[in-house]
């Protein structure tokens, strides 16, 4: 029989899906290699056959009467959640007609013995009888992380689509009335639908496009139903798993996808906090974690599960927030031993292991096989697998006599750190080089954990070299990013404060606050000075054990923060990433498109919780927890970003209700679990001792002043070790009197292919400036200029 083809090739330009995630989840066993995520009281993305490639966009119903009704289920319902059992990603929707024409109840899970999943569906007609509608399933395949160039057609009422050797299956428990598949936008079954209040079409074949699949379900022959998506490499795998799927009973399948969850909880922590301090979303939180993780990535996780402002962007973004970033990884390792989940914490190490780059650093993001997705390169990405290295042997995970097997990691990695830093290329929100304050707490607590363990293995040298490094650049934050006198600090009421970020040339003006930065998010004016950017960065000074917590100058941060980049929603207190932040939403709530408003961070939420528990403030600390409970949606996911201006209904924008942004964001879930075990232990449960008990308690000070041609510094303590720097070997050339006298030093070789030489200022007591040059051991050549270093 001739295919009847659908018209209106290939569709128009396909879009992602909303953000805003109201559920995720998975299976746990490796039979099932499938995720899905939720929202709008519908199915979303779902991903296979792994977690960083989706293949649906979205599944959902319409109903008709065939006469003049027509409704579309995710935007005509009133939907709610619920979770079948705490911590477990099994769920039910119960979809209530906004015109109280119909009720869809539905509960959705992933079957734990196959790559499908599975939805068992009840419809009730509130007006008129059952019969008098139909229900049509409506998918649109999104194969490989794309729209374009999936393959949809009908085989013997079956639905498939096909993408680069992946299939999709949809089949029901009652077979299909009828089904159709065609080009979105133009032949596809919601343009026949909604017109004609029925399916009038029945397109069997749409090749190479954006597609979608459409089947009738006819509730005079029954309201109950069962409805299955099945994903393998062929057609008839797929058909295969589905009707398996199909055969079983679902509730038989719903109760072990259930155990297998709980035997996963079971022997975790369950965090015990006051009962004013409740921990409403602990157990969600670890299962949303969870759900993000590979399988066949085994510490892999991806940081979000969404693509944030998904429905304004089409194929050009394959990746969304569907990829790893390491520094993302380190923090839901770090809330995954929080919680007592040692293996999975201890996966993700053995991931970063693999996925190491040769010269010691980590990509700036990548998919799960390791692939570069963005180029860039964040310092604190190269710190924080140490940091998680130091925790997991604190927390007795694994133990000295193991730390052989992380040796080569460890010392290149620090090894890329002392060379490449403390200036980064990229900060931690991806958009500007210097220093900043965050990107140096990781830096200098990397250093300083990374000398701890190649101690413990017994390597000299090394770890006093890695400790020097670390203790001058702790003693320099403040040359690089502390202000004084400024603008801002005088609208406050303060003496000073830690900038957001310095540029990389800081110091080549007479103050900070001189120094540009550009914002890069913002369409115009972007170019700003660097000091009258204030962030919450800061206070990972105190997060990692750099500053205490009642350090004037933190004090004194804290205030312009909450000056500045505070606001105070019906649902509780949250801040912005920064002052003049570009992304987020418009001012009218369009979504981000290269440039918008920065909107306010829960994240931010958690990480001023922690600083109030490391003050002290327990009381307050509890607060702005249960202000991260309010900011969960119904389904306890927690957004990147929430909305922080008047209401736009009509764009879902609510004050104090996640925005477009991702949701939920893993990191997000991670700092929440964190600030659980916090709370629990009275202490910051991810502080590096390291740190803690150098700066803190034994107030370690530097004994070296190190110069280098990347900062070059212009005066120093008397008393202090010069260190003067290279790339190359040479000979030192230098004068404490202004050439009067001179001295030659040949420079020498450091634990990481760079060479130095010191100069001790104690005893150069006439002395007020050192004069040197260098003389180039390869080609005998001269630098040709003489730098000068003030002693005072």
């Amino acid at each position: 029989m001739e295919s009847k083809i659908a018209f209106g090739h290939p569709g128009t330009p396909p879009k992602w899906n909303s953000s805003a995630k109201s559920g995720v989840g998975t299976a746990l066993k490796d039979a099932s290699e499938v995720w899905f995520t939720l929202s709008h009281g519908i199915l979303n993305e779902i991903y296979y056959p792994r977690v960083d490639i989706a293949c649906v966009r979205d599944m959902g119903f319409l109903i008709a009467d065939g006469k003049e009704f027509f409704s579309e289920e995710k935007r005509h319902t009133r939907s709610e959640l619920t979770y079948q059992e705490d911590g477990v990603p099994a769920f039910s929707f119960v979809n209530t007609c906004k015109r109280e024409y119909y009720r869809i109840s539905k509960q959705v899970i992933a079957d734990p013995k196959r790559n499908c999943i599975l939805q068992k569906v009840k419809f009730e007609a509130l007006r008129g009888e059952a019969a008098d509608y139909k229900v049509y399933a409506l998918l649109a395949p999104h194969i490989n992380n794309g729209g374009w160039g999936n393959t949809a057609w009908v085989t013997d009422g079956v639905l498939y689509a096909h993408k680069e050797g992946v299939t999709l299956a949809m089949m029901a428990s009652v077979p299909f009335t009828n089904s159709s598949v065609g080009y979105v936008g133009a032949s596809d079954s919601w343009q026949d639908v909604s017109q004609n209040k029925t399916m009038t079409w029945s397109f069997d074949l749409a090749k190479d496009g954006n597609v979608a699949l459409c089947g009738e379900l006819s509730m005079s022959e029954g309201t109950e139903f069962e409805l299955v998506i099945a994903f393998a490499s062929t057609p008839d795998e797929a058909l295969s798993l589905a009707q398996k799927s199909l055969k079983d009973s679902f509730d038989e399948l719903k109760q072990q996808y259930t155990d297998e969850w709980l035997a996963w909880h079971k022997p975790l922590l369950q965090a015990k906090l006051p009962k004013k301090f409740p921990a409403k979303w602990w157990k969600t939180s670890l299962a949303a974690i969870l759900s993000h993780q590979a399988t066949q990535f085994e510490g892999g996780f991806i940081a979000s599960l969404s693509i944030p402002w998904g429905f304004s962007k089409g194929d050009d973004d394959l990746g969304g927030y569907h990829l790893v970033w390491p520094r993302d990884l380190v923090e839901t390792a770090g809330s995954l031993l929080a919680a007592k989940a040692n293996k999975e914490a201890l996966d993700v190490l053995h991931f970063l292991q693999k996925t190491q780059l040769s010269d010691g650093h980590w990509l700036q993001n990548m998919w799960l096989d390791g692939a570069p997705y963005w180029g860039g390169i964040q310092l604190d990405e190269t710190a924080f697998p140490m940091l998680l290295l130091g925790m997991l042997l604190e927390y007795k995970v694994i133990t000295e006599k193991e730390l052989g097997k992380y040796k080569s990691m460890i010392a290149a990695a620090a090894a890329y750190l002392v060379n490449n830093g403390p200036a980064t290329e990229q900060d931690r929100w991806e958009e500007n080089n210097g220093y900043s304050p965050f990107t140096l707490a990781a830096e200098i607590s990397g250093l300083l954990v990374a000398a701890d363990l190649l101690e413990t293995l017994g390597v000299e040298n090394v770890p006093q070299y890695l400790r020097e490094c670390a203790d001058f650049w702790n003693d320099s934050i403040e040359r690089w990013c502390y202000v004084e006198n400024t603008e801002l600090a005088k609208e406050v009421g303060v003496g000073g404060y830690y900038v957001r970020i310095a540029p990389s040339n800081v110091g080549e003006t007479e103050a900070l606050d001189d120094d540009i930065i550009l914002i890069k998010n913002l369409p115009t004016n972007g170019f700003t000075a660097a000091g009258n950017i204030i962030s919450p960065d800061a206070l990972a000074l105190v997060r990692f054990g750099l500053r205490a917590a009642d350090d004037e100058r933190m004090v004194n941060t804290v205030k312009v923060i909450d000056a500045k980049l505070k606001v105070t929603t019906p649902y509780g207190d949250s801040w912005y990433r920064y002052n003049n932040d570009g992304y987020g939403e418009h001012e009218d709530g369009e979504p981000f498109n290269g440039t918008g408003i920065g909107r306010l961070w829960p994240l931010m939420t958690g990480e001023r919780a922690h600083y109030e528990i490391a003050l002290g403030n327990y009381d307050r600390a509890g607060e702005l927890l249960n202000h991260l409970n309010a900011f969960a949606n119904e389904g306890g996911m927690i957004s990147e970003q929430i909305w922080d201006k008047a209401d736009i209904p009509e764009k879902e924008l609510f004050f104090g209700r996640p925005s477009g942004s991702a949701m939920p964001l893993v990191w997000a879930h991670g700092e929440y679990v964190k600030l659980c075990r916090s709370l629990q232990d009275k202490s910051i449960f991810d502080m590096p001792s390291a740190t803690k008990k150098r700066y803190l308690t034994d107030n370690t000070v530097s004994t070296h002043t190190i110069w280098r041609f990347k900062d070059a510094i212009r005066k120093t303590q008397k008393g202090k070790i010069v260190r003067i720097e290279g790339e190359h070997p040479f000979t030192l050339h230098w004068s404490a009197d202004n050439w009067s006298n001179s001295n030659n030093e040949k420079s020498t070789p450091s634990v990481f292919s760079t060479f130095y030489t010191d100069i001790p200022t104690a005893d150069l007591t006439d002395s007020s400036q050192l004069v040197f040059t260098f003389l180039w051991s390869e080609g005998n050549t001269w630098e040709g200029t003489n730098f000068d270093i003030k002693l005072i």
